[in-house]
């Protein structure tokens, strides 16, 4: 019985310290992270954009991104849009498409 009491008392202070970080107590005891989950649409032309400055196929193209063919074709077509994490690693790529091209380390640790 004394382990659920502490386990409600935790998550008490818990709560009040989420509480005086919300009215803006720059002491409260929280850990807060943020990150983008919002990302901007791509038009098929810039996918064919981030595609051509690497001057490789739509088939190499797929394997880099890790989706099939058809999803590449369907997205340069406009037919279809990519999904939240394919886009967000084609957002990346418009910035520096090199990236796709490099291996990880995990790649070499066979």
């Amino acid at each position: 019985m004394k382990k659920k009491i502490q386990i409600f008392d935790d998550l008490m202070e818990g709560f009040t310290e989420a509480i005086k970080y919300r009215k803006g107590d720059k002491k409260a005891r929280v850990l807060v992270s943020r990150f983008a989950v919002a990302v901007d649409p791509l038009r098929p032309a810039d996918i064919r954009k981030i595609r051509m400055k690497l001057h490789v196929s739509q088939p190499l193209f797929a394997q880099y991104i890790g989706v099939s063919l058809g999803a590449v074709r369907s997205w340069e077509q406009g037919i279809r849009k990519p999904n939240r994490a394919a886009l967000r690693l084609l957002t990346i790529a418009k910035e520096n498409p090199s990236i796709l091209l490099q291996r990880s380390a995990a790649t070499y640790r066979r």
